[in-house]
């Protein structure tokens, strides 16, 4: 039975989403939308889509994990992948956070800047010892022959680490540096809440978009 995909909907009313519900400072907000989605029981909460620009001017995305709020938002990949390829030529990014079942969406945008060698040494040691032999045995985004190339790097990484196991040099973090936010909320009858934060003088404006 074919799938009719242009009946497929869900109208949304959960919650609504005032100026008067949000914080000042965006970071906090989000800190507190990901701690209500997690406490929700959201799968991966901390899962974000990571959408940047090639040379080409091609954009791409792909799913990757939220490490730390701070200044920006921080997560962590192989140098060589396509993705810090492309930011090393466009250091600007978008990251989006779905939370379907909490009926919440959050955009950001800003720069990308590395992290320093301390917080990915730092980072890179909290790891599992699979996921460290990990990012040692995958050229990340390059064309391997097999799976068995993974494999076999992966057992040759054990006997050469039998104990300690060091960070890549081609392994760390970025951090997004954020200067717009819009937070979504699902509404009735398509009428959803968009409320965005932009970088201002002195702090952030708050407005409400159309949706």
């Amino acid at each position: 039975m074919a799938l009719e995909l242009a009946g497929l909907r869900k109208d949304y009313g959960l919650r609504a989403l005032s100026r008067e519900d949000l914080a000042d400072d965006p970071l906090l907000q989000l800190k507190a939308w990901l701690t209500q989605a997690h406490a929700a029981g959201v799968r991966e909460a901390n899962a974000m889509t990571l959408a940047t620009v090639g040379a080409n001017g091609r954009p791409s995305s792909r799913i990757v994990l939220i490490k730390g709020i701070d200044s920006g938002l921080v997560w962590y990949t192989s140098y060589h992948s396509r993705k810090a390829v492309e930011l090393a030529i466009h250091p600007f990014a978008c990251l989006q956070f779905h939370w379907i079942d909490e009926e919440r969406q959050v955009r950001i945008e800003g720069q990308v800047e590395k992290t320093s060698a301390a917080e990915s040494d730092a980072y890179f040691a909290s790891r599992p010892r699979p996921s460290q032999i990990g990012a040692w045995a995958s050229p990340q985004s390059q064309v391997i022959a097999s799976r068995r190339v993974l494999e076999q790097a992966e057992i040759a990484l054990n006997l050469r680490y039998p104990n300690e196991v060091p960070r890549p040099p081609d392994w760390g973090g970025f951090r997004l540096i954020p200067d717009v936010f819009e937070f979504w909320q699902g509404r009735a009858s398509r009428l959803h809440d968009r409320l965005v934060y932009r970088r201002a003088e002195g702090g952030w404006k708050i407005e409400r978009l159309a949706p």
